[in-house]
């Protein structure tokens, strides 16, 4: 686990957020020390999602500032910010790929998007971006409706590598997958970040996923994070919310560390 006095990959202060006056996100804070991995949980229409694109710059927010790698998003020139959008990669929820776009186009679109690139060193690049999350050059000329669910997060997270980012967003990567395949995906991610040296922010509701992978935990109830640390720090908050979802945790067996 990163210590306290890490550098910041991510500041998030006095965050407002809201929607036809339902206040959404309330005043929340929360830093992302760099070279973690953190872990987002929260009831379901908390803002946990919210939260995330509104650090992308996605969904507006009434006030506050969001600051990654010390850019300020609000006082950033756009060439400032598209700089900034180089150094992340996302995956969202579904793997939200192109579907009218085979694999390697896919892995390929951020890549057309901010560099000007020849075809051919695309296609090693995509090709590489493929191995790296488990998948062979041959599935990169099939198209999302011929790719299993565990195959459509492994292409989605390898366009968000596509750039080769400092930081990866993660929103929900193991929903939808079954226990296996989770546990898979969850070792290539902690694989992934330790190899690559990235950080993580990781959206998810999976316990075992905040357990194994995460280094550090940040629960939001309210509008607000009520709770953040590791998992054993985590469990000693007496925040209603995160005693009720995490009932059970404190008496389970540990689980194996998410390692390759």
């Amino acid at each position: 686990m990163k210590d306290a006095g890490a550098p910041k990959a991510i500041e998030v202060t006095d965050l407002v957020v809201e929607f036809d006056r339902k206040r959404v996100l309330d005043h929340l804070s929360l830093d992302v020390r760099a070279g973690e991995i953190l872990g987002l949980v929260g009831a379901s229409g908390a803002g946990k999602s919210v939260l995330l694109r509104t650090m992308l710059g996605l969904t507006p927010k009434r006030q506050g500032r969001i600051a990654i790698f010390g850019v300020d998003r609000d006082k950033a020139t756009l060439q400032e910010l598209q700089t900034l959008e180089r150094r992340w990669g996302v995956l969202y929820q579904q793997g939200a790929l192109f579907s009218s776009l085979t694999v390697f186009q896919n892995i390929e679109f951020p890549i057309r998007e901010y560099l000007r690139t020849p075809q051919r060193l695309m296609r090693e690049i995509a090709n590489a971006k493929l191995e790296m999350v488990g998948l062979k050059p041959e599935d990169g000329d099939k198209l999302p409706s011929e790719l299993s669910g565990g195959m459509t997060k492994r292409v989605a997270l390898a366009r968000a590598l596509a750039l080769d980012p400092a930081i990866v967003f993660l929103d929900e990567p193991t929903s939808g997958l079954d226990p296996i395949a989770a546990r898979e995906f969850g070792v290539l991610i902690r694989t992934l970040q330790r190899t690559l040296g990235l950080t993580v922010f990781m959206v998810t509701h999976e316990i075992e996923a905040l357990r194994t992978i995460c280094d550090r935990i940040a629960a939001l109830a309210g509008g607000r994070i009520v709770a953040i640390g590791s998992m054993s720090q985590v469990l000693e908050t007496e925040d209603p919310w995160v005693k009720s979802y995490f009932r059970g945790v404190r008496s389970a067996p540990p689980s194996a560390p998410a390692t390759p």
